[in-house]
């Protein structure tokens, strides 16, 4: 497997992106999309929020209507919820930092709480940098086929990234490895190895006291936001009080689809 900081460690090879099948597959993400609003008098069901602010941030080529099903979603739940108004979402890392850093101030100034940071894939990648500069204001992070560890140019969407953001993958390795370790807040990451976007082993974080890893069986990278089971688990972790962290309960109403806690990264 690649290191950490997106190099190769030495007698193993590189991750590859997934395959054209799988990335053609992601077609099913309207049944995922589908299956949440059959099942939304269960989704209901959730344990409801404190009212603490939540920013959702949206993924490569994504804008704020893809994140506001999971908004409405969590509004209904109790929460306050924010977009991040900055249009389609062209990619960044490092250009987007100011910005971000601004947006979760006022956030705070407003509400005058910590902000729990949602992030779909690209966005995942900006909340855990949010979490490193700015820890004091983040109440926790929850990313969704995000792709910060390991070798992350193994997605189907790294050439396009760098055209568009006019920013190489691994043009700042600091910034890359900073996001790739321990974060300072309480962090969930949600994948699924049927992603068809991003290799899964990237989405993959170190567990811990206040960090885990949430496997979604059978979601896509397109559907990851909207699929049921993500967003109990979303619902689930957003619920926990501010300070306290337990790992996921897998034994809830949608138990059937996530893989075992510890399961095996191979």
């Amino acid at each position: 497997m690649a290191a950490a900081d997106g190099g190769e460690t030495a007698g193993e090879p590189r991750l590859r992106p997934p395959s054209l099948f799988m990335m053609l597959a992601e077609a099913r993400s309207i049944f995922e999309l589908n299956s949440s609003l059959l099942f939304s008098p269960l989704l209901l069901r959730a344990p409801k929020g404190d009212g603490h602010p939540v920013l959702a941030l949206p993924g490569f080529l994504a804008s704020d209507l893809s994140m506001a099903p999971m908004r409405r979603y969590l509004k209904e739940l109790g929460y306050e919820t924010y977009a991040w108004n900055m249009g389609r979402n062209l990619g960044g890392v490092a250009s987007k930092r100011g910005a971000l850093r601004d947006l979760l101030q006022r956030i705070h100034e407003t509400t005058g709480r910590k902000v729990s940071v949602i992030g779909w894939s690209l966005g995942g990648i900006y909340a855990r940098d949010l979490a490193l500069q700015m820890p004091d204001l983040v109440r926790s992070v929850i990313t969704l086929g995000s792709p910060f560890t390991s070798d992350v140019r193994a997605t189907n969407a790294t050439r396009l990234y760098e055209a568009l953001s006019g920013e190489g993958i691994n043009d700042n390795p600091e910034i890359q490895k900073a996001i790739a370790g321990d974060l300072p807040v309480p962090t969930t990451s949600i994948y699924s190895r049927t992603d068809g976007i991003v290799n899964w082993h990237t989405c993959h974080l170190n567990p811990s006291e206040t960090a885990e890893n949430i496997e979604v069986y059978l979601a896509s990278h397109v559907g990851l936001g909207v699929n049921p089971a993500a967003l109990w688990a979303v619902a689930d972790r957003l619920a926990q009080a501010e300070g306290e962290f337990k790992q996921f309960d897998r034994s809830g109403p949608f138990a059937i689809a996530y893989a075992p806690r510890g399961n095996a990264q191979s």
